[in-house]
């Protein structure tokens, strides 16, 4: 079943040199699955999460033909009826919590604020239903942790409130961009368990923004990997040691290997052709 159909997805930005391309031409679908879009910095993987949200304010520019979410076109809606898509239907769990959190509020004003926004709920429902979204995003002591700031937290546990507070209206779809970047290898592994095991319990779609290619062989389903604003080449994540793309091999060969070292990693050699070719379409 698809849940989101995007089709001819493109960002554009006016700068002194004449409009930039961020985001060309990108066309996939989502289901109920781990889509994983991986690129270098700049390749235009959050501004493909953003712009599915209809995040990127003036005056940068968005279009394309369709952006579907389950037979309705988020192109089409105005910002009131965009406001009820995000955190209801679509939610995004951005890269650093200490920027998404609010200083100044306890962190339970602030889930309970994101789940009575979507639902009519009173205040008491509300702190029960946050307490049982941080147990499920495995926070000990959830009622001591609803009285914190963000400031008292450590980068794991603020990853992991962050994702509670994107899950608790029950999405149907969750953008992760790049949620374990800043988190030590041990915590990351417990909150891609986490993310697998809610998303998979609720039947959403997971976009999984990345620039780590074996963390997304190893969580995801499918793979997109983008090149400057384009999605060059589309496998799946368990065959993704086998693309065929010379950017895709070039990412993969300048990973450092334990099972094969090398005195030298491969330096990327980019060829302009790849930034010219038009996008491949990911879907299923």
């Amino acid at each position: 079943m698809t849940l989101l159909d995007v089709e001819n997805l493109w960002v554009k930005f006016p700068t002194r040199q004449g409009i930039f391309d961020a985001v060309r031409g990108v066309s996939f679908t989502l289901g109920r699955e781990r889509l994983g879009i991986v690129g270098e910095s700049g390749s235009g993987k959050s501004m493909t999460g953003r712009a599915i949200l209809r995040l990127i304010r003036p005056p940068g520019i968005v279009t394309a033909d369709h952006i579907t979410l389950e037979g309705q076109d988020l192109m089409t809606l105005s910002e009131r009826d965009m406001r009820d898509v995000r955190g209801q239907k679509i939610s995004m769990v951005m890269q650093d919590p200490k920027f998404s959190l609010n200083p100044v509020m306890t962190i339970g004003d602030q889930i309970i604020e994101a789940y009575r926004l979507h639902s009519k709920s009173t205040k008491a429902q509300a702190y029960d239903k946050a307490i049982a979204m941080l147990e499920a995003v495995a926070i000990r002591d959830a009622a001591r942790v609803m009285r914190a700031y963000p400031h008292e937290m450590s980068g794991g546990m603020g990853q992991r409130i962050m994702i509670a507070m994107m899950l608790i209206p029950n999405p149907k779809i969750l953008i992760a961009d790049e949620p374990t970047s800043a988190l030590d290898v041990s915590v990351q592994r417990q909150v891609l368990s986490i993310m697998d095991k809610l998303v998979t319990e609720r039947g959403m779609g997971l976009i999984f923004i990345s620039h780590d290619l074996n963390l997304v062989s190893e969580f995801c389903d499918r793979v997109l990997i983008m090149y400057a604003g384009r999605i060059v080449e589309v496998c799946d994540a368990a065959n993704l040691h086998e693309a065929q793309h010379p950017y895709t091999r070039g990412l993969l060969n300048s990973l450092p290997r334990l099972d094969a070292p090398r005195k030298r990693l491969e330096v990327l050699k980019r060829d302009p052709a790849w930034s010219e070719a038009p996008s491949v379409g990911g879907r299923q």
